[in-house]
């Protein structure tokens, strides 16, 4: 982590009622007559860490970062209604006109990154530039990957069968957990919770964070994540089709990215960063050879913050 800015408080903390039922809560850090950048939260359902500021030069950028429905300071908090890809898609477009800005810089990772990716596919001339880790595409294979036992599970088995354990009986894990976290039942919706972003948490680092750890699987931050991740998988991240943003990133194709991604990746298997890299001819892939998930390991630090300088204009 010392490769990032030094700590930071918001010059400004705003807010935007996006529906009748969503409040969105964003951030700007920086300079505020810098260059705009955007910074995408990873879950879906994760919100906003005070980490997340530091990936950009404080001096030269004036950095957004927004807590996306149902996540973060975001309210109603774990809330899945009216709570979409495309809805937080049309959030991020109505925040950029909010704050009058022509483009930014977008980084995201993991759910972020395909986040960014449908954002600019959908905007691309509000788009500057892309930066992006631990790729997620939201293809079937990769949510197999990780909820079905002949993946993720075969790599980190006694974390496998912990998060099995409340669902042991279902073929399907993801449908029979969004039963439990909608549950009326309280308590049993927070274990469920809690069962659902430990198996994601612990695969988070290279090396064990036993401190991200516990902050993930809190009562309100577990809520977010498990209900909102659970439902966007449910529904296969409410994408056309299976492979729709290999399908359509050429639409994006004149926007400079970044594809960084960990070596060790257990959550996002590097392929998906290659595959993008052979859709965008133009991209740059960095595989970071000490890298996993988490964009707080140091290996991946540091490459997003180089990427992030050298999209400083000139």
């Amino acid at each position: 982590m010392n490769a990032l800015y030094p700590t930071i408080e918001p010059f400004n903390v705003g807010q935007i009622r996006v529906s009748e039922i969503h409040n969105i809560v964003y951030e700007e850090v920086g300079n505020p007559k810098g260059q705009p950048a955007l910074f995408l939260h990873g879950g879906p359902g994760v919100g906003i860490s005070p980490s997340y500021r530091r990936f950009f030069d404080p001096a030269h950028y004036r950095t957004i970062l927004v807590h996306q429905r149902g996540a973060g300071q975001s309210t109603p908090h774990a809330d899945i209604r009216e709570n979409t890809t495309w809805n937080i898609v049309s959030d991020l477009e109505q925040i950029r006109q909010h704050l009058g800005i022509e483009k930014w810089t977008v980084m995201g990772g993991s759910w972020g990154s395909l986040l960014a990716l449908c954002y600019a596919i959908r905007h691309p001339d509000s788009v500057a530039g892309i930066i992006i880790r631990g790729v997620f595409l939201g293809r079937q294979f990769e949510i197999d990957w990780i909820h079905r036992p002949h993946g993720a599970a075969l790599i980190y088995p006694e974390e496998w069968e912990k998060y099995n354990a409340p669902v042991h009986d279902a073929s399907d894990k993801v449908a029979a957990y969004c039963k439990l976290l909608n549950s009326d039942d309280h308590s049993l919706a927070l274990a469920a919770a809690r069962s659902w972003t430990r198996w994601e948490a612990s695969m988070m680092n290279l090396f064990p964070d036993l401190e991200a750890l516990d902050e993930m699987i809190g009562d309100h931050s577990a809520l977010s994540i498990a209900r909102i991740e659970s439902y966007f998988t449910a529904h296969n991240f409410f994408l056309d089709a299976d492979n729709f943003v290999l399908d359509n990133v050429a639409a994006t194709a004149d926007i400079p990215c970044k594809i960084i991604h960990g070596r060790y990746d257990t959550i996002c298997p590097p392929i998906s960063a290659w595959q993008l890299h052979e859709a965008l001819p133009k991209s740059e892939l960095t595989i970071v050879s000490d890298g996993a998930h988490s964009p707080l390991d140091g290996g991946m630090t540091a490459k997003l913050v180089k990427a992030a300088d050298e999209f400083r204009k000139q």
